[in-house]
């Protein structure tokens, strides 16, 4: 005996729900938590080089060229240090390379490079907004399937 074709079609728009679930969770939401992560690292990135720059400016301000610091030898383990010259500094430009520059090279690097991570974390924003506009498309398209394999005379339809 052959089900009847109202079941079959339940069954069609079932595996349907369950496929667009799949894809929402498996693919959508680790997309966009994928890109939320990569624009933390911007931001943290971006952070960083603003914190070098206050510096800069603070040891430009003071215009001395001995300075006392503190250094972070690993595991939050500091210690007291003392800089004979600190006119010129190394600056993290990318890929692990250090390069060293007097104070205005670093003020115009750090200008530059806070600029490009702006518009990179900008361009992530946009995309982590395109996967949410996906994401409620495929759950919009869920709740039509659901309502659509509902019973005419279902009392969970409101009319």
């Amino acid at each position: 005996m052959a089900p009847p074709s109202g079941a079959n079609a339940n069954s069609d728009i079932d595996a349907k729900v369950l496929r667009y679930e799949a894809f929402v969770d498996q693919v959508l939401k680790r997309d966009l938590q994928k890109v939320l992560e990569q624009r933390d690292e911007i931001y943290e990135k971006i952070s960083q080089y603003l914190q070098l720059k206050n510096t800069l400016h603070s040891l430009q301000e003071a215009g001395s060229k001995k300075l006392k610091t503190e250094v972070d030898l690993g595991c939050s383990f500091f210690v007291q240090a003392e800089v004979e010259d600190c006119s010129r500094i190394m600056v993290l430009v990318g890929f692990g390379f250090f390069v060293e520059m007097t104070h205005d090279e670093a003020l115009r690097f750090i200008d530059r490079k806070t600029a490009q991570l702006t518009a990179l974390s900008d361009q992530l924003t946009k995309d982590s907004a395109k996967i949410k506009a996906n994401i409620r498309m495929v759950l919009e398209g869920l709740r039509e399937l659901q309502s659509l394999s509902d019973p005419p005379n279902s009392s969970s339809r409101v009319t």
